[in-house]
């Protein structure tokens, strides 16, 4: 269909003068005319404060909610509703089409990408080693548990950290395994454990939690983003487009202020290394 004059002159002076028009994608039975058919895009979501927190009337904020609502928005969408769901229930959900797409913040992974497509990351973080206040076993990265068999380590099952330390050499039973970053630190605070792995921004204000971290700085950057159906290249493309461009603007790290995210200006730093996924796991879409 040729556009209207008057369409085209608007878009020709925004070409010139780099106004910022939301983008409205076709439906043609595509996930945008879904969304819109039902008047909502439902997303999968899981408390990860102070990124998202879902009260118990499940109602969702936090600075990773206000970026997609954002993003939804310049794409001519309306904002998400959340759908609070169990981590590994997240992938099959999708494919169930439970929901639109996966909006918690997985960690972006070569064998998640054989199964789902992911936008830019909108998290990323070097590997970060919560201690006692002192640093009493002075560590300095988790390859120092490869040469100090006496020491111990906890870690979140399945997660990028607990790879990246058995990759490292560290042995299994060194490695004690916990269910969630609080069960972690409880490890580390209790003295069951001299550290506890997880992503350097995991625990915000680690001090008034009497912890200490220790960035890993021999560690890989590890990001997490949305997750879409592979079906929904087209909606992941828009997606991407609308987030890089609120990444790079400084908009999240506005977000990070509003919601008192600690080291903002670090993760804004790390996320504007990225402007897709494959960036950060070369095998991914």
């Amino acid at each position: 269909m040729r556009p209207t004059p008057k369409l085209s002159l608007l878009v020709l002076l925004c070409t010139l003068i780099g106004c910022s028009l939301p983008v409205f994608a076709e439906t043609d039975g595509t996930l945008f005319g879904s969304i819109r058919k039902a008047g909502e895009a439902k997303v999968a979501l899981a408390s990860v404060p102070p990124y998202i927190n879902v009260s118990p009337s499940g109602e969702a904020t936090g600075s990773s909610v206000d970026l997609q609502n954002m993003v939804l928005k310049n794409l001519g969408l309306p904002a998400l509703k959340p759908v609070l769901t169990g981590w590994d229930s997240m992938i099959p959900g999708l494919q169930a089409q439970q929901f639109d797409y996966i909006g918690a913040g997985l960690n972006i992974t070569e064998a998640r990408c054989k199964a789902v497509i992911f936008s830019t990351p909108f998290y990323a973080a070097q590997s970060g080693l919560y201690v006692l206040p002192g640093n009493p076993k002075h560590l300095t990265s988790v390859a120092d548990f490869v040469h100090r068999p006496e020491i111990k380590l906890a870690a979140i099952a399945t997660s990028a950290q607990q790879a990246y330390a058995l990759k490292q050499g560290v042995k299994s039973d060194q490695v004690m395994i916990v269910t969630d970053i609080q069960a972690g630190a409880a490890t580390v605070i209790g003295r069951r454990v001299d550290a506890f792995v997880v992503g350097q921004f995991s625990i915000p204000n680690p001090e008034q939690k009497g912890l200490e971290l220790i960035v890993d700085k021999e560690s890989p950057i590890d990001g997490s983003g949305a997750a879409f159906r592979k079906e929904d290249k087209a909606f992941r493309d828009a997606f991407n487009e609308q987030l890089n461009r609120l990444i790079r603007s400084g908009t999240i790290q506005t977000l990070y202020e509003k919601y008192g995210i600690a080291n903002g200006d670090i993760e804004a730093e790390l996320l504007a290394k990225f402007s897709k996924a494959s960036d950060l796991v070369p095998s991914c879409e």
